[in-house]
Protein backbone atom coordinates (compact mmCIF):
# COMPACT_ATOMS: atom_id res chain seq x y z
CA UNK A 1 0.00 0.00 0.00
CA UNK A 2 2.86 2.38 0.82
CA UNK A 3 4.39 1.86 -2.63
CA UNK A 4 1.05 2.66 -4.23
CA UNK A 5 0.87 5.94 -2.31
CA UNK A 6 4.47 6.70 -3.20
CA UNK A 7 3.81 6.06 -6.90
CA UNK A 8 0.68 8.19 -6.74
CA UNK A 9 2.61 11.02 -5.06
CA UNK A 10 5.30 10.87 -7.75
CA UNK A 11 2.67 10.90 -10.50
CA UNK A 12 0.96 13.93 -8.95
CA UNK A 13 4.28 15.69 -8.50
CA UNK A 14 5.24 15.01 -12.13
CA UNK A 15 1.98 16.48 -13.39
CA UNK A 16 1.78 19.46 -11.00
CA UNK A 17 5.37 20.73 -11.04
CA UNK A 18 5.61 21.35 -14.81
CA UNK A 19 2.33 23.29 -14.71
CA UNK A 20 3.69 25.56 -11.99
CA UNK A 21 7.07 25.89 -13.68
CA UNK A 22 5.44 26.74 -17.00
CA UNK A 23 4.77 30.41 -16.27
CA UNK A 24 6.22 32.92 -13.84
CA UNK A 25 4.61 35.99 -12.32
CA UNK A 26 6.51 39.21 -13.04
CA UNK A 27 6.11 41.62 -10.14
CA UNK A 28 5.53 45.32 -10.79
CA UNK A 29 7.84 48.13 -9.77
CA UNK A 30 11.20 46.35 -10.16
CA UNK A 31 13.53 46.30 -13.18
CA UNK A 32 13.49 42.91 -14.92
CA UNK A 33 16.13 41.75 -17.42
CA UNK A 34 14.45 40.36 -20.54
CA UNK A 35 15.42 38.08 -23.41
CA UNK A 36 18.67 36.94 -21.82
CA UNK A 37 20.18 40.31 -22.67
CA UNK A 38 21.23 43.63 -21.16
CA UNK A 39 17.77 45.09 -21.84
CA UNK A 40 15.59 45.59 -18.74
CA UNK A 41 12.08 46.96 -18.26
CA UNK A 42 10.15 48.01 -15.15
CA UNK A 43 6.53 46.85 -15.38
CA UNK A 44 3.88 48.93 -13.65
CA UNK A 45 1.55 45.95 -13.25
CA UNK A 46 1.80 42.19 -12.87
CA UNK A 47 2.48 40.17 -16.01
CA UNK A 48 2.77 36.46 -16.62
CA UNK A 49 6.02 35.39 -18.24
CA UNK A 50 5.38 32.37 -20.44
CA UNK A 51 7.73 29.43 -20.15
CA UNK A 52 8.91 29.57 -23.75
CA UNK A 53 9.23 32.53 -26.05
CA UNK A 54 9.03 32.38 -29.85
CA UNK A 55 12.80 32.41 -30.31
CA UNK A 56 15.99 31.36 -28.55
CA UNK A 57 16.63 34.91 -27.31
CA UNK A 58 13.00 35.91 -26.80
CA UNK A 59 10.66 36.15 -23.82
CA UNK A 60 6.88 36.47 -23.99
CA UNK A 61 4.62 38.04 -21.37
CA UNK A 62 0.84 38.19 -21.21
CA UNK A 63 -1.90 39.66 -19.03
CA UNK A 64 -4.90 37.55 -20.04
CA UNK A 65 -3.41 34.73 -22.12
CA UNK A 66 -1.17 34.63 -25.16
CA UNK A 67 -4.09 34.65 -27.61
CA UNK A 68 -5.58 37.79 -26.03
CA UNK A 69 -2.51 39.96 -25.49
CA UNK A 70 1.21 39.35 -25.66
CA UNK A 71 4.40 41.32 -25.26
CA UNK A 72 7.49 39.83 -26.86
CA UNK A 73 11.07 40.82 -26.03
CA UNK A 74 13.93 39.67 -28.25
CA UNK A 75 17.43 40.77 -27.37
CA UNK A 76 21.07 40.57 -28.35
CA UNK A 77 20.29 38.80 -31.62
CA UNK A 78 23.58 38.52 -33.48
CA UNK A 79 24.16 38.84 -37.19
CA UNK A 80 23.39 35.68 -39.17
CA UNK A 81 20.68 34.55 -36.72
CA UNK A 82 16.89 34.43 -37.14
CA UNK A 83 14.61 36.12 -34.62
CA UNK A 84 12.34 33.10 -34.10
CA UNK A 85 12.85 29.36 -33.88
CA UNK A 86 13.12 27.78 -37.31
CA UNK A 87 9.92 26.06 -38.44
CA UNK A 88 11.31 24.31 -41.50
CA UNK A 89 14.92 25.29 -42.11
CA UNK A 90 15.09 23.55 -45.50
CA UNK A 91 11.64 24.31 -46.93
CA UNK A 92 10.97 27.74 -45.42
CA UNK A 93 14.16 29.20 -43.95
CA UNK A 94 13.67 32.28 -41.82
CA UNK A 95 15.38 35.55 -42.71
CA UNK A 96 18.39 36.38 -40.59
CA UNK A 97 19.37 39.62 -38.94
CA UNK A 98 22.42 41.20 -40.62
CA UNK A 99 24.77 43.63 -38.89
CA UNK A 100 24.66 45.79 -42.03
CA UNK A 101 20.91 46.41 -41.67
CA UNK A 102 19.57 49.88 -41.04
CA UNK A 103 16.78 50.62 -38.58
CA UNK A 104 14.44 51.06 -41.54
CA UNK A 105 15.15 47.44 -42.60
CA UNK A 106 13.84 45.99 -39.34
CA UNK A 107 10.06 46.18 -39.98
CA UNK A 108 10.55 44.16 -43.19
CA UNK A 109 12.72 41.59 -41.38
CA UNK A 110 10.07 41.16 -38.70
CA UNK A 111 7.23 41.00 -41.23
CA UNK A 112 9.00 38.24 -43.19
CA UNK A 113 9.71 36.38 -39.94
CA UNK A 114 6.04 36.57 -38.90
CA UNK A 115 4.87 35.29 -42.27
CA UNK A 116 7.14 32.25 -42.14
CA UNK A 117 7.44 31.38 -38.44
CA UNK A 118 3.99 32.35 -37.20
CA UNK A 119 1.95 31.63 -40.31
CA UNK A 120 0.77 35.25 -40.63
CA UNK A 121 -0.31 35.07 -44.26
CA UNK A 122 -2.04 38.46 -44.16
CA UNK A 123 0.26 41.07 -42.66
CA UNK A 124 0.77 44.77 -43.28
CA UNK A 125 3.06 47.37 -41.77
CA UNK A 126 0.67 50.26 -41.12
CA UNK A 127 3.05 53.01 -39.97
CA UNK A 128 6.73 53.61 -39.22
CA UNK A 129 8.33 56.41 -37.19
CA UNK A 130 11.60 57.19 -35.37
CA UNK A 131 11.71 56.39 -31.67
CA UNK A 132 13.99 55.79 -28.68
CA UNK A 133 14.56 52.50 -26.87
CA UNK A 134 16.62 52.65 -23.71
CA UNK A 135 18.32 55.83 -24.88
CA UNK A 136 19.21 54.37 -28.30
CA UNK A 137 17.88 55.51 -31.69
CA UNK A 138 15.12 53.11 -32.62
CA UNK A 139 12.20 52.59 -34.96
CA UNK A 140 8.56 52.17 -33.92
CA UNK A 141 6.10 50.54 -36.26
CA UNK A 142 2.48 49.45 -36.14
CA UNK A 143 1.20 46.40 -37.97
CA UNK A 144 -1.87 44.26 -38.54
CA UNK A 145 -1.99 40.56 -39.21
CA UNK A 146 -4.17 37.49 -39.30
CA UNK A 147 -2.81 34.11 -38.28
CA UNK A 148 -3.19 31.11 -40.53
CA UNK A 149 -6.53 29.34 -39.97
CA UNK A 150 -7.94 32.35 -38.07
CA UNK A 151 -10.26 35.14 -39.11
CA UNK A 152 -9.49 37.41 -36.16
CA UNK A 153 -7.43 40.46 -37.08
CA UNK A 154 -4.67 41.35 -34.64
CA UNK A 155 -2.94 44.69 -34.25
CA UNK A 156 0.58 45.17 -33.03
CA UNK A 157 3.12 47.82 -32.21
CA UNK A 158 6.85 47.17 -32.05
CA UNK A 159 9.97 49.11 -31.27
CA UNK A 160 13.42 47.95 -32.36
CA UNK A 161 17.01 49.12 -32.20
CA UNK A 162 20.48 47.95 -33.12
CA UNK A 163 23.02 48.28 -30.31
CA UNK A 164 26.55 46.93 -30.51
CA UNK A 165 25.67 45.26 -33.85
CA UNK A 166 22.89 43.27 -32.14
CA UNK A 167 19.13 43.49 -32.60
CA UNK A 168 16.82 44.36 -29.70
CA UNK A 169 13.09 44.27 -30.31
CA UNK A 170 9.91 44.58 -28.22
CA UNK A 171 6.37 44.14 -29.48
CA UNK A 172 2.80 44.21 -28.19
CA UNK A 173 -0.05 42.56 -30.01
CA UNK A 174 -3.67 41.72 -29.32
CA UNK A 175 -6.95 41.19 -31.16
CA UNK A 176 -8.11 44.44 -32.74
CA UNK A 177 -11.42 44.05 -30.91
CA UNK A 178 -11.20 45.38 -27.32
CA UNK A 179 -7.83 44.03 -26.07
CA UNK A 180 -5.47 46.02 -28.29
CA UNK A 181 -6.80 49.44 -27.32
CA UNK A 182 -7.32 48.45 -23.66
CA UNK A 183 -3.63 47.74 -22.95
CA UNK A 184 -1.85 49.92 -25.52
CA UNK A 185 -0.94 52.73 -23.08
CA UNK A 186 0.34 50.21 -20.53
CA UNK A 187 2.56 48.76 -23.27
CA UNK A 188 3.87 52.21 -24.15
CA UNK A 189 4.76 52.90 -20.53
CA UNK A 190 6.59 49.56 -20.46
CA UNK A 191 8.66 50.56 -23.50
CA UNK A 192 9.39 53.95 -21.92
CA UNK A 193 10.83 52.14 -18.89
CA UNK A 194 13.33 50.14 -21.01
CA UNK A 195 17.00 50.58 -20.12
CA UNK A 196 20.23 48.92 -21.16
CA UNK A 197 22.46 47.75 -18.32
Amino acid sequence: MTRAYGALALLLLATVVPARAANRLVDPGRPVAVARSTLAVTPEREWNELRRGPGPRCDRWTLDGEGLNAVTFCGAIEGGRPIFYEVSKHDRPLPHFATTMLLTDLPDLIEQSYRLALGASLMTIDSVEPAQLGGERAIRFRYSFTRQDEELERHGEAIATIRGKKLYWMSYEAPSIFYYARDLESWRRLTASARFR
